[in-house]
């Protein structure tokens, strides 16, 4: 976080603290313009909605997310491949991990490394997609036990997505697979 200098008002050492500044200024702009246009009972009623459908996304996300649980409960015990694919990951020193890179204003570069299993890669682009992951320039690469997935990732409607936040979700849903 950027901290004033006691002497000089117009010296910060936050290098983004004027563009910052700029983008609020817009913001409070269009809102003012946006409130001219329109009353206030419609502008109420939009976000009501809007707020509506969120939660429709949030509970049918749940739901997946239980399912998706609860038919991991259900599964049947590993057969002898996993099992020895999950030993043999472990004997070479892989370890299940994620790495998210920001690519452009909206792209992430995801690399994710899971244990091979039967049915591995089908739930985890499923999870993916449920989660509103638009993936594109996938590609697979299993060895010794391991399956490597690379990706292009992008939300959908162009919803900016946040390294870290997709990093843990990633984690999430490899840990769950």
């Amino acid at each position: 976080m950027g901290h004033r200098s006691h002497n000089n008002d117009d010296e910060y050492k936050s290098k983004n603290l004027h563009a910052e500044r700029r983008r609020r200024q817009k913001l409070s702009e269009r809102l003012l313009t946006l409130r001219a246009l329109m009353n206030k009972a419609t502008i109420v009623e939009d976000a009501i909605t809007y707020i509506h459908e969120l939660q429709k996304t949030v509970n049918i996300i749940k739901d997946q997310l239980f399912d998706m649980e609860v038919s991991e409960e259900e599964a049947p015990e590993p057969k002898k491949e996993e099992i020895q694919a999950a030993e043999e990951m472990k004997k070479f020193g892989i370890q299940a991990g994620v790495n998210v890179t920001q690519i452009d204003g909206n792209k992430l570069w995801v690399k994710a490394i899971l244990e091979k299993k039967r049915g591995g890669f089908t739930k985890l682009m499923e999870a993916m997609t449920a989660f509103g992951f638009e993936l594109t320039d996938t590609s697979v690469t299993t060895s010794d036990g391991a399956m490597l997935v690379s990706s292009c990732v992008m939300g959908f409607y162009c919803e900016t997505l946040e390294v870290e936040q997709t990093k843990e979700l990633m984690l999430e849903i490899i840990n769950s697979i």
